[in-house]
Parts: C-alpha cells; sequence; structure tokens
C-alpha cells in the first residue's frame, strides 16, 4: 500500500485505521446521494459532496483526488472551493427540473392542498436560492488543477 504524505493543519490525516474507515464509508454515502442529487434536483449535491470531500482528505488522499478530478462530482467541489458560480445552463437546467417535478407532483400525485401549496413554496425556495447563487462566467478555457486540501495546508514528507 502507498504511504501517504503526512498533511498538517486542520485537514490532518485521522489518527486511526476505525476513523479512517468511518470517513470513507461515510464520505462514499455521501457521493452516492451528491449523485442522486445530480439526477433528482429537490436533493441537493454540493453539501453531499462537500461532506464526501472532507471526509476523504481525512481518510484517503487517493479518493479525494478522485473526487476532486472526477468528470462528474470534481466540478462541484472545485468550484465551490474556488468561489466561482453556476453556469447559466445548469441554472436553467435545475430550475426546469425542479419545476417540472415539483408540478408534476403539485398536480397530479398529490391530492392534498396543504401539501400542494407546501411543495409549490419548496420550488418558490429553491428557485430563489438558485438565483441568488453567483452565475459563472466563462472568460476562456480554464485549466482544471487539483489543489491541496486547504490553502493554509503544507504537506510534510
Amino acid at each position: 500500500m502507498k504511504d501517504y504524505k503526512r498533511i498538517t493543519h486542520m485537514h490532518e490525516r485521522a489518527s486511526t485505521r476505525l476513523v479512517r474507515t468511518i470517513c470513507i464509508v461515510i464520505g462514499t454515502m455521501a457521493v452516492i446521494v451528491g449523485v442522486v442529487g445530480i439526477i433528482i434536483p429537490l436533493l441537493p449535491t454540493t453539501p453531499f459532496l462537500l461532506l464526501a470531500a472532507a471526509c476523504y482528505a481525512r481518510s484517503s488522499r487517493r479518493l479525494y483526488d478522485w473526487l476532486i478530478s472526477n468528470r462528474w462530482c470534481g466540478r462541484y467541489v472545485r468550484s465551490y472551493r474556488a468561489g466561482e458560480g453556476i453556469p447559466v445552463r445548469v441554472k436553467a437546467l435545475t430550475i426546469l427540473l425542479l419545476w417540472l417535478t415539483i408540478g408534476f407532483s403539485a398536480l397530479i400525485i398529490v391530492s392534498n392542498v396543504i401539501v400542494k401549496i407546501t411543495l409549490l413554496l419548496v420550488a418558490i425556495g429553491v428557485t430563489k436560492h438558485v438565483m441568488l447563487l453567483p452565475t459563472y462566467k466563462a472568460t476562456g478555457q480554464k485549466k482544471i488543477s487539483i489543489e491541496p486540501v486547504c490553502r493554509d495546508c503544507t504537506v510534510e514528507d
């Protein structure tokens, strides 16, 4: 098995095998839920992928590197860490899918008026939240790089 470099600062690698295993399990479950969130607009994606990144950073450098360099999941973590926004296309698709699924549920599946109103209020709240997120503006081709766990971290041999 490959030796890991010791990461200092607040992201120091977990000290026991049990803690590392628990972090890997929690991180993997968070990745699964995050991937489901990519498909289902009501389920948040970024918080679960950020949880996975935090767990992997403390337990497995290999899994952390895989997550942030992953074609589908990595952009959520990298964008969040870089303070970038969400592309207009992703915002539009998110809002469209949100309203299609909630509209379908409220009009066809749910019969209780209180639940219908609650669904519509949730849709309005999520739409407002998505619209208030910064919009990513492409200024050219960006190079994707894998950064240290955080800017303050140092790597020791």
